[in-house]
């Protein structure tokens, strides 16, 4: 058993590992950021109402199901006849409050803002239309989101999708997406997402865009 390693210099944690820091800061959050240099696959996330910093080091199925979900999106978005914009791996951070890592997130009504932007900045920048996290060896609530306020976040957890829309108060659990009203999703998505490990990822998405044009004719 290879066991989590804090140096100044590195972070170092086996996949599906998960280590959580008490009493932390703002301060202390960044200055994990900066330590994590190339390990792109570590996830670090704060949130300065429970003073805690969470590092998760995702299995490589995480991996998957996240790539998978993001092309089901994209299809769905291609149908609708929208442009959009994605990334991962992104770190969005609102200061001194909260810094979370989404496993993907797509900017759809506010494209336009963002386009050409290499780092998104909440203090200037719109947060993300909708945001995607996949849940393994880790739980997401939506309070991790709180601060940073997309204006859905989906959390995927044992072939179950979790809706949230934020409102003032709060984030929302809905039984139907934002962008895609007209879809039944938590039906649609986990059955497709479990087929692209069934026969390929490539061969579900076909499967899922055929789906797609037989429902529009």
């Amino acid at each position: 058993m290879t066991l989590p390693n804090i140096t100044e210099n590195t972070i170092d944690l086996a996949p599906g590992d998960e280590l959580i820091l008490r009493f932390r800061t703002w301060d202390d959050y960044e200055s994990l950021l900066a330590r994590r240099q190339d390990k792109a696959g570590l996830k670090i996330r704060y949130s300065s109402s429970t003073q805690e910093i969470k590092i998760m080091s995702p299995l490589p199925e995480h991996g998957k199901n996240s790539d998978i979900l993001a092309d089901l999106v994209k299809a769905l978005l291609k149908h609708q006849e929208r442009d959009w914009e994605a990334f991962t791996p992104i770190t969005l951070k609102r200061a001194s409050q909260q810094g979370a890592e989404p496993d993907y997130c797509f900017y759809i009504q506010n494209r336009a803002r963002i386009l050409g932007k290499k780092r998104i900045d909440l203090e200037t920048d719109p947060a993300p239309d909708l945001a995607i996290e996949i849940d393994l060896t880790s739980t997401t609530k939506p309070e991790d989101y709180q601060a940073i306020a997309p204006l859905e976040l989906w959390i995927y957890r044992r072939s179950n999708l979790l809706i949230y829309q934020f409102q003032e108060q709060g984030y929302q659990e809905r039984k139907t997406s934002y962008h895609f009203t007209q879809f039944d999703l938590k039906t649609l998505i986990p059955q497709y997402v479990d087929r692209g490990w069934q026969v390929g990822s490539s061969v579900a998405l076909r499967e899922f865009e055929r789906f797609l044009k037989d429902f529009a004719s």
